[in-house]
């Protein structure tokens, strides 16, 4: 399955004025993590914390709601939240953590516990983890570069960006502007060129807004862990949702983004194994179907 093993999908949005208000769209990350925090489904979250440098973010582990929404809104821009968990552990004494994490970092952690060495402790107090939708990533100077020099804008003043429509939307207090996405081929993470996962496949739950309107979110609830925290925040009215079916763009659009990303990731891949580069990945040619994540 091109979008990952689930065991449903839907669109869904948080209740929560505050949360919806300094959300990127439907505030499920937020709003996953606050209910899970106040219902003791974990005992804290590492997230992509703020610091004093505008859109520079570090992996902070989050022990209450307000510190949750202090992370609030995607970066686009690399923070290690894997490197955190172990402190999350051993510095902070948490039995049952939750954790965000962009493809990359949840196969990173599938990886661990699947073969604990080394990290025995930790690997079974990872409660929850929530995936978002991933087509590519920047460090932090790229970022910088390409919004100051193609938007013409002080990146200083930049109150928040969003990707769509084929552009990367960038809000100011006083303007919008836009950059064409394929303006920015070339300042993404080196990695992400042979990456296979748009819709991180691994994690327990999975979001991002493509697929449906302004304000909401796509949501993959995958695994039973990622079942019970969803179902119960839909029960306690904390989060409302609607069909796929009864949303544009749907998920025909979701499906052709994560073929076409897979596509191009498993040519370089081919290509560079032709070559005899080391690649975290099967050749097309190792595996039944060209496009899993393996």
């Amino acid at each position: 399955m091109v979008l990952g093993t689930y065991k449903e999908v839907v669109a869904a949005r948080s209740t929560d004025k505050q949360i919806q208000k300094i959300a990127q769209d439907g505030g499920i990350v937020s709003g996953l993590f606050c209910y899970a925090l106040d219902e003791g489904l974990i005992d804290g979250a590492v997230v992509a914390g703020p610091t004093d440098v505008m859109w520079k973010p570090e992996p902070t582990v989050a022990l209450s709601s307000d510190e949750i929404l202090a992370a609030a809104g995607t970066k686009y821009t690399f923070s290690p939240n894997v490197w955190m968990l172990k402190q999350a552990v051993r510095q902070y004494g948490l039995e049952k953590v939750g954790t965000v994490a962009i493809p990359c970092q949840s196969m990173g952690i599938r990886k661990m516990q699947s073969y604990p060495f080394g990290v025995r402790f930790l690997a079974d107090k990872i409660a929850l983890t929530i995936g978002i939708f991933c087509m590519e990533n920047f460090p932090y100077e790229s970022l910088r570069t390409f919004v100051s020099e193609k938007a013409g804008v002080d990146f200083d003043l930049v109150e928040k960006m969003d990707i769509g429509k084929g552009k990367l939307w960038i809000e100011t207090a006083d303007q919008s502007l836009t950059i064409p996405l394929k303006e920015t081929h070339g300042y993404e993470q080196n990695a992400c060129k042979v990456c296979l996962d748009y819709v991180c496949e691994l994690t327990d739950v999975s979001t991002g807004s493509v697929g449906t309107p302004d304000g909401w979110s796509t949501v993959f609830v995958r695994t039973d862990a990622g079942e019970t925290v969803f179902k119960q925040a839909v029960e306690a009215g904390l989060i409302e949702t609607k069909s796929m079916d009864d949303v544009k763009p749907g998920l025909g659009l979701l499906e052709k983004l994560t073929t076409d990303k897979k596509t191009k990731a498993m040519k370089v891949i081919d290509e560079r194994k032709a070559m005899g580069l080391p690649v975290p990945y099967k050749g097309s040619g190792e595996k039944e179907d060209p496009l899993a994540n393996v």
